[in-house]
This record gives C-alpha cells, structure tokens and sequence, in this order.
C-alpha cells in the first residue's frame, strides 16, 4: 500500500447492511404481498370464521417469514463498543467511533462509526460483510479488504475470524452456521407440509407436523449455539473490549420455535378433548341443523288417491 499526498489510499466498494439486505426485503415482500392478498378476500367470510381464518393465515404466513428471513440476517450474535481507536494502518491517528460486530449463519459484518460521524477531514460511516458460507472463501475477502485500504479496527475484528487465526473459531462458526441453515431449511419444509395437511383437512397430523416445524428450530438454535464451546479470543479495541451476545434472529426464532409447540401440542389436545371446538376453528363443524334435517314431505296427488292407485307405483300411472 502506497502513500498518495500523505492519506492512504480508501476505494469504493459495494457495501451490505448489517441486519437487512436485498435477500431479506425480497423474502418480506413477497410474504407481505400474499398477506395483503389474503386480505383482500377476507370480506367475503361470513361469520366468525372470518376472524379464525384471519388468525390461521396471518400466523402461519409470519411463521413461514420468519423462519426463511433469519437465513440472510447478520444479528445471530451481536456487540457494540465505543473506544478511541487509531484509524489507519502506520498512522497514529486516533478517532473515537463505534465498532460493531454482527455475525449471521453466513457470515458477518464489522460497522464502523463515527462519533461524531465527521472527523480527520472523512466521514467515518463503514459496513463491511465477509462471507464464510459453503462457496465462499473468508480469506480471500479479508484480503480484498486488505488490499482496499479499510480501517484497521475493520481489519483487526475481522482477522480474528479468518482461517488463520490463532483464536481459531473460524471452522466453527462455519460448520454451525451452515448446519443450522440447512435445519432452517427442513422447517420450512415442514411448514408447508403443515398447512397442507391442515387444508386437506387431516387436523391431528398438521399438529404433529407443527411439532417437528417447532423442533427443527430448536436443533437450528442448539447447532449454532455449539460455537459457544470453542473459547473466543477477546477482541481488544482501545482500552475497551468488544463482547458479542445473541442477537435479534436467535431469540427471535427461539420464540417462534416455541410457538409452533405451543400451537402443536394444543391443535393435538383439542383432538383428543374438544374435537368439535377444534373443527368450528379451522372452519370444519357442519351446521347440527343440517346433520339432524328430515327428508322433505312428499306431496300425494289426490287424483291418483281417488282411483285407489298406491303412490309408490308412478311409473305404472305414467304408463297409461
């Protein structure tokens, strides 16, 4: 790295944010779109089933969301610090910022920020993502960024992760990220298993697929949580330093997971205990004035009634 007019040299790059990205906003979207669309029709329900389709769509509908949302957000594991750092490599240059670390299943992102936002002449607002999924190489974006000239606390949180390290947390974070993914993923599955089984209807089993929904959130939760057994390498910033706790998506899929049991265990004990309230729920119990209604009366011609002609013979009297 070379000195132009004595400033190192900072390059344009694209940057991704910390918790949303394009991933996430189209995944929104798109479940926000079949919600509204929902909605549209809900007027021509009558009744309280209204309220209790409203109910069973829109949670299902924010489930489905959430479970393929946490795949793409960056606050798995979180921490913030404010210290008075040095901001270029060879230069004794302090600023006071705020640095954060935002780990996701894929990777992570380092936030630097100012604060103020302006100083040493550069607005100091930067957010940089290095991948460690399957297909994506840590150290070779560790050394574009080397070679982009970003700050050095950017530099130094993220060498802490590269393969190289001696804190040697990268592999782990690796594997439990992508393990805990693909658990994700086999949620999802179940969840459309799920609401099909419940729209066929067979009640009982879109319960128990529920209950498997539910689980394989938690095994998603305990696979990432492995990461915790590896002991992690302080990351000394200033005289401060940087502690990272879950984040947002973690307790928030802890949450859900434990509403899918929640939901599951009492879909299959209504089943066994109240199966006609079950039924009236999910929009299923025919009316009991139906069910116990009489045949219609049969209208005897008097004509025929006259000649002596039994009524169960009409065919014969349309034969003359």
């Amino acid at each position: 790295m070379t000195l132009f007019d004595g400033v190192y040299p900072f390059y344009l790059q694209q940057r991704k944010a910390a918790v949303f990205n394009i991933s996430t906003i189209i995944v929104i979207v798109v479940f926000l779109t079949l919600a509204c669309s929902f909605l549209l029709i809900t007027p021509g329900i009558r009744g309280r089933a209204r309220l209790y389709w409203t109910l069973r769509v829109l949670l299902s509908l924010f489930v489905g969301m959430v479970i393929v949302v946490v795949q793409f957000t960056g606050d798995w594991e979180t921490g913030w610090v404010q210290a008075n750092t040095s901001y270029k490599s060879f230069s004794h240059v302090q600023v006071n910022a705020d640095i954060g670390l935002h780990i996701g299943l894929a990777g992570l992102n380092v936030t630097l920020r100012g604060n103020p936002v302006e100083q040493i002449n550069e607005t100091i607002n930067y957010n940089e993502h290095f991948p460690w999924n399957f297909g994506a190489d840590y150290d070779r974006s560790y050394s574009e960024g080397l070679q982009k000239g970003l700050p050095s606390p950017i530099l130094y949180v993220a060498e802490k992760f590269s393969t190289q390290s001696p804190c040697a947390v990268h592999r782990q974070y690796r594997i439990a990220g992508h393990y805990a993914s693909a658990m994700l993923w086999v949620a999802f599955c179940t969840w459309v298993i799920s609401n099909i089984l419940f729209s066929m209807p067979v009640l009982i089993y879109g319960g128990y697929m529920l209950l498997v929904t539910g689980a394989f959130m938690i095994f998603s939760l305990l696979s990432f949580a492995t990461v915790r057994n590896s002991p992690m390498c302080l990351i000394q910033i200033g005289a401060r330093t940087l502690h990272v706790a879950y984040g947002g998506s973690f307790w928030l899929m802890l949450a859900i997971g434990l509403l899918c049991f929640v939901v599951g265990v009492t879909i299959v004990a209504m089943h066994h205990l109240s199966l006609d309230l079950l039924k009236t729920f999910f929009d299923l119990r025919q009316d009991k004035a139906e069910e116990c209604q009489e045949m219609p009366e049969v209208v005897i011609n008097s004509h025929y009634v006259s000649k002596g002609l039994p009524p169960s013979q009409p065919s014969e009297i349309n034969g003359i």
